[in-house]
């Protein structure tokens, strides 16, 4: 299939979502709990509802992987990895850092990814081989080439209060080599900021697939480099992923792998 065809789609699909999760910004009606910091409203339900039904309306052989369970499970040729509403604590505080995220695989590669902020109305998107953009306009990774005058980004994992590594050691660290390290709360957005040169790098361990499928794409096409904690091959299964500008990376890495919880997850 005509993978311009599959963006269209992914870009209306988000666009639609957005449009409906700004219009419910303060207006929850349910918060459920994953866990005791994992949170779910509606307002996710019903977006990723709504995004699903436009994709299996055109598509309705392909596979879905969904946050809510709306989905299934990754069969077949083709795959979307949708984020209904990733920041959904942000959202609840009515935070404005969230968005909708919409990926595809086909083969085994990621061909297209979509992320949409609906509050600052900024829409990313690449497609395999063509490129980034942000609201049309082509982006590209920044320059800054030394970790000390970078500015990057991270997040923790929703049992961070409970895990015997929660990735504050961490950031510590590298608050204290960099210019500063953000935590806004939306991994999705965080890889978009590294894509546009507003972050020089982000890193984060435990996440989603749908966290960082679109995301990961619109940084490999804006010329940025997306590895796993350690400069190997990056799974979004596996959930540890470090982006950059490609600059800073090894510098990134360096640190990262004098911490014992990454050793211990890459089998150091």
């Amino acid at each position: 299939m005509d993978s311009t065809r599959d963006k269209d789609l992914a870009i209306s699909a988000a666009l639609t979502a957005g449009k409906y999760i700004k219009e419910h910004v303060g207006k929850i009606s349910r918060i459920d709990y994953k866990s005791a910091y994992n949170i779910v409203t509606d307002v996710d339900k019903s977006t990723e509802k709504l995004i699903l039904d436009m994709i299996k309306r055109e598509n309705p052989d392909d596979s879905v992987v969904a946050e809510e369970g709306g989905g299934g499970i990754k069969s077949g040729n083709r795959c979307w990895f949708i984020d209904p509403l990733d920041g959904t604590t942000n959202f609840t505080h009515t935070y404005p850092f969230f968005c909708v995220s919409i990926g595809l695989e086909v083969a085994g590669k990621m061909t297209v990814g979509v992320v949409y902020n609906p509050i600052s109305d900024e829409l990313f998107y690449a497609e395999s081989g063509k490129g980034a953009f942000l609201n049309n306009v082509a982006i590209k990774v920044s320059k800054i080439d030394k970790l000390e005058t970078s500015l990057l980004a991270t997040g923790f994992p929703a049992d961070r209060a409970t895990a015997v590594y929660n990735n504050l050691e961490i950031f510590k660290e590298l608050t204290n080599n960099s210019h500063g390290v953000r935590r806004d709360g939306s991994a999705a957005l965080d890889l978009c900021f590294v894509a546009c040169g507003r972050l020089d790098a982000f890193w984060e361990m435990k996440l989603a697939p749908w966290d960082v499928a679109a995301g990961s794409l619109i940084v490999e096409e804006a010329g940025g480099r997306v590895t796993n904690l350690i400069a190997g091959p990056f799974d979004k299964l596996n959930g540890h992923i470090i982006a950059s500008n490609g600059l800073i990376h090894d510098e990134v890495v360096a640190t990262l792998k004098t911490f014992k919880v990454v050793q211990k997850e890459h089998g150091l």
